[in-house]
């Protein structure tokens, strides 16, 4: 079984059809998908965890897990209430992560100095809950102003913790993947591997040992070819895993099981978790 390692289940985009896309899911061999609780706003933190207690135990469904942040352009609503909720929902059991949060310079957005401020706050909580984090980034016009920034604050502020995260939508190259699991970060792909005019990211997947690599969805967006453009959903996850099989030149059975053990390592959980 695959786990999904980041989608967004609380998107509006499922309203109609929720249950029966995480059915999808699961008779495509996915046992487990970590729901990103960021919502359109800090408001909206909780909303991955509510899906947490809505679904898991029913028959058929992949286990979900939760994670809860604030989202680098959100970062200038952080307030002592945000922090707040945010260290109530990292108590929670199923909210085993916390974030996406990070640097987005490639976007408008917030003042990069408040982006910076906002992630080390979130830091601070995540270090105390002991939650791993899942870490967004990206550069002005692809460059590695965010990622240099981002590796700063990492090795001041979470280093130290030995906690580690994973590098969500990974999409810099080998010296920022080696940097990254040097940190004890796990580096996620997603369907945007898939693309035909990523090969600069594919030459990056090789290089990365097995036991550093997650699959993801980023859903609803960037669903792998052949079906980009259109709304993406866990079930997908196997075209991003089948395609990193290949990379690694392994099985797309083993690709689904050593994925699986990286994420239950990651997340102190025991191995069978997903299934």
């Amino acid at each position: 079984m695959l786990i999904d390692s980041h989608a967004h289940l609380d998107s509006p985009r499922y309203s109609d059809d929720r249950e029966a896309m995480l059915r999808r899911a699961y008779e495509n061999g996915v046992g487990a998908v970590l729901a990103i609780g960021i919502g359109e706003g800090p408001a909206e933190m909780h909303q991955a965890f509510d899906l947490c207690r809505q679904f898991n135990g029913q028959l058929s469904l992949p286990r979900l897990y939760a994670s809860a942040g604030v989202y680098p352009h959100n970062t200038p609503e952080i307030n002592a209430a945000v922090l707040s909720n945010l260290d109530s929902l990292l108590a929670e059991p199923e909210v085993i992560a916390c974030g996406e949060i990070g640097l987005d310079y490639y976007h408008e957005g917030a003042p990069h100095d408040v982006q910076r401020t906002g992630l080390v706050r979130q830091l601070e909580v995540a270090a105390v809950r002991k939650r791993p984090i899942l870490v967004h980034c990206r550069g002005t016009n692809e460059s590695n102003d965010a990622w240099d920034h981002l590796f700063l604050t990492l090795d001041t502020y979470w280093r130290h913790t030995g906690l580690g995260g994973i590098m969500h939508c990974f999409g810099a190259g080998y010296e920022q993947a080696r940097r990254a699991l040097d940190c004890g970060f796990l580096i996620s792909f997603a369907g945007n591997l898939t693309y035909p005019k990523a090969q600069a990211l594919r030459d990056v997947a090789t290089q990365l040992p097995l036991d550093g690599v997650l699959v993801e969805t980023d859903a609803p967006w960037l669903a792998p070819a052949p079906d980009r453009g259109k709304r993406n959903e866990p079930a997908f996850v196997t075209r991003t895993a089948e395609t990193l099989a290949g990379l690694l030149s392994v099985s797309p059975e083993e690709i689904a099981s050593a994925t699986t053990k990286n994420f239950c390592r990651l997340f102190h959980l025991p191995p069978g978790m997903g299934n």
